[in-house]
């Protein structure tokens, strides 16, 4: 099994979205996470936030797990960051479950995480990311403020998911708003791409004469 994509209900996710952030004159790369994580039905999705930060893209998770019936996690570091979040959260009409404590001690509550965002401006983004429990579908992980990179400038998807049963499928960085590096894990027992390298494959062939089509493993 793996993750499905769904276009309808990313669809509604991303136009609520852009209503509401609209309306609260806040926007940016909220739309397109909440259309990924709703299209992708995630079932947990969890996020990491401190006192200060931005709001809208909680908004726009709070607004896909309605939207797949999912659980909405944040992970924030302190009492005065869970005020804050509550209050600003509050404000908009939504209650996402709050978590509060070291990334070890949190993470080990939260088992099959099939969607994540964490801040690439935090020191311990990629610790919280080591730390993770993916889901046994596979998940999507998002690295949001991804130009800043404070504490680890050289950081890779690779480093942070060896030694796990999923592998990387594939990664890319968009340059939305502080810019939005984006990884896909496989499902348990999936194969990378990097792992495809080098290996047999199917290739696709169309004779011109008579226009059939020949699969070939090499």
């Amino acid at each position: 099994m793996k993750l499905v994509w769904s276009p309808e209900t990313a669809s509604k996710a991303y136009i609520e979205t852009v209503q509401f952030c609209h309306l609260y004159r806040q926007s940016g790369i909220a739309e397109l996470v909440s259309a990924m994580a709703a299209g992708w039905k995630a079932q947990l999705i969890v996020e990491t936030w401190s006192q200060g930060g931005a709001i809208s893209t909680s908004i726009g998770l709070a607004i896909a797990s309605r939207h797949t019936s999912g659980r909405h996690v944040c992970i924030v570091p302190d009492e005065r960051s869970r005020l804050e979040y509550a209050e600003r959260m509050g404000e908009a009409g939504m209650s996402p479950e709050i978590m509060v404590g070291e990334s070890e001690e949190v993470m080990e509550g939260l088992n099959g995480i099939d969607f994540m965002v964490v801040d690439s401006s935090h020191r311990d983004f990629s610790r919280v990311l080591m730390l993770a429990k993916f889901g046994a579908k596979g998940a999507v992980l998002l690295c949001k403020n991804a130009n800043s990179r404070n504490g680890s400038p050289c950081f890779k998807w690779k480093g942070v998911l060896d030694e796990r049963s999923q592998r990387l499928v594939r990664s890319v960085f968009l340059p939305v708003g502080d810019g939005l590096d984006i990884a896909h894990v496989s499902a348990i027992g999936g194969n990378s791409v990097s792992a495809l390298k080098g290996g047999k494959r199917w290739i696709k062939h169309v004779d011109q004469q008579t226009g059939e089509v020949l699969v070939i493993r090499r």
